[in-house]
């Protein structure tokens, strides 16, 4: 998987990529600055989250916390709050814990070596690298799915690129062809490359600037390269969920894991919520009597809402309770659903509420 060019062959190609990247990059906003911080906080968002959806949180996660200092110093409540409705919410509990260990073992700077980033938590081989070489200039190359796709193409590299062996290789292509003198921006130019230009279906290689360099173009193999990943077979998953109300406006919370621990919400603040099958409100019903000892009530069903966790396909199916009382018991919160946004909860949480207002 070698790519067969003279150190001067290579010289032009890096060249003609990052004279590219430097007159199309996007404006994003966490290449303002090379903090590390927020460097690193961008990387975590932007796993497994698309761009646009990370914007507005990234801007707003900085703007209470704009340091080291001041995510360690904030309760875990809060950073799960700023966070809720990214997903993932593990990112946030790791981040949290991460933050902690810098401050208390790098004197509050994202560490240089790449074995100390590595114990972080929530850090891993992309992460890390991806941050050492924007911050710092370590000389680490990336590889994710983005940078594989492009480096399959110039290479002409047919199966799965996540077949160990396979990605061991890419990995170690990446490294030989990183631009050492400017280690960050190569990184950024390859999986910028990958996002606008080389992507998945109908790559634009007629406006590529490497193309020339390309044996999947040459051969016109792009179409089937990289090959499909085989997808894991979707789940399709019914949750019930009460939004108990009181004369006062006011609804129950719970916390997982507390009234229930097999439903999907992140371990966050969430309505009462069952998993079910054929019978959703007798289900409800009884899940809300074992639970948290509610029984004679009337469940009005709520319009229904869509949810998808990776291969999960769930769908929401609310229902409103009017409650006399609300139980005071552990592990649960009392609120106004007007205040629902004052305390971290899950985007499925957010529609289980929606759909309140919808009626």
């Amino acid at each position: 998987m070698k790519a067969n060019l003279s150190p001067r062959q290579l010289k032009n190609f890096q060249s003609r990529l990052l004279r590219w990247f430097h007159a199309h990059k996007r404006d994003l906003p966490w290449r303002s600055s090379r903090d590390p911080y927020r460097v690193w906080i961008a990387e975590i968002m932007l796993q497994q989250t698309r761009i646009a959806a990370v914007m507005p949180y990234y801007e707003r996660f900085l703007k209470s916390l704009p340091n080291v200092k001041s995510l360690v110093s904030a309760p875990l409540v809060e950073v799960l709050k700023l966070w809720s409705g990214l997903g993932y919410y593990s990112r946030a509990r790791n981040l949290h814990r991460a933050a902690k260990i810098i401050a208390a073992d790098h004197n509050g700077k994202f560490p240089r070596e790449l074995d100390s980033a590595l114990q972080l938590p929530g850090i891993g081989r992309y992460t890390a690298a991806a941050v050492l070489s924007i911050a710092y200039d370590a000389p680490l190359a990336v590889l994710d799915g983005n940078v594989a796709r492009v480096l399959a193409r110039l290479l002409a590299i047919r199966g799965d690129l996540r077949e160990p062996r396979r990605w061991r290789s890419l990995a170690k292509s990446a490294q030989d062809w990183l631009a050492f003198d400017s280690p960050g921006d190569w990184n950024q130019a390859l999986m910028e490359l990958g996002e606008t230009i080389c992507t998945p279906q109908n790559p634009r290689c007629a406006i590529c600037p490497i193309s020339k360099w390309c044996r999947a173009y040459k051969l016109g193999l792009t179409d089937r390269i990289p090959s499909p990943r085989i997808k894991r077979v979707a789940v399709n998953i019914k949750i019930a969920a009460a939004i108990l109300r009181d004369r006062r406006g006011r609804t129950l919370l719970v916390k997982d894991p507390g009234a229930h621990d097999h439903v999907l919400f992140s371990r966050m603040w969430q309505f009462p919520a069952v998993e079910v099958a054929r019978h959703p409100r007798a289900e409800l019903e009884s899940h809300l009597r074992t639970t948290l000892g509610i029984d004679g009530i009337v469940l009005e069903e709520l319009p229904t809402a869509r949810h998808g966790v990776t291969f999960r396909n769930i769908t929401l199916l609310p229902f409103l309770a009017r409650i006399e009382r609300l139980p005071k018991l552990a592990r649960t919160r009392i609120i106004t659903l007007e205040n629902l946004s004052h305390v971290p909860v899950s985007s499925a949480t957010r529609k289980i509420a929606a759909s309140l207002r919808k009626v």
